[in-house]
């Protein structure tokens, strides 16, 4: 059971950086159409990344049985969940950054997760 534990930590670790990597990418390319398009592609891919970690760092907290890791993982989703609609809101509503690259940069930091189970090592 800790091995599975600390399988999961490492690949959610592995997943999170990745996604940090999609999203500095991201503001880069998109800072080439102005600094709100960057800002917005590298603040959606980011948010992707910390709700992620959030999400993680619940579900992978610690040692108990089924009712409990069940009650974590889903507390961890409404997490990630509440992370990731806020942090838009904040982007397109609050800062009135770009909806495009925010888009790109959502869709590039969860791509990562698809990539993340294919390649192991």
């Amino acid at each position: 059971m800790l091995n599975s534990l600390a399988a999961g930590r490492h690949l959610a670790m592995r997943v999170v950086i990745a996604q940090i990597g999609v999203a500095i990418i991201a503001g880069l390319a998109f800072s080439l159409q102005g600094r709100a398009a960057g800002l917005a592609a590298f603040a959606a891919a980011l948010i992707v990344a910390i709700a992620n970690a959030l999400f993680a760092a619940r579900a992978f907290s610690a040692l108990g049985g089924g009712a409990a890791t069940f009650m974590r993982f889903l507390v961890g989703m409404i997490l990630r969940w509440i992370v990731l609609v806020g942090g838009l809101a904040l982007i397109l509503v609050q800062w009135k950054l770009p909806f495009l690259p925010a888009l790109v940069g959502l869709v590039a930091g969860f791509t990562v997760n698809v990539f993340a189970f294919r390649f192991k090592g």
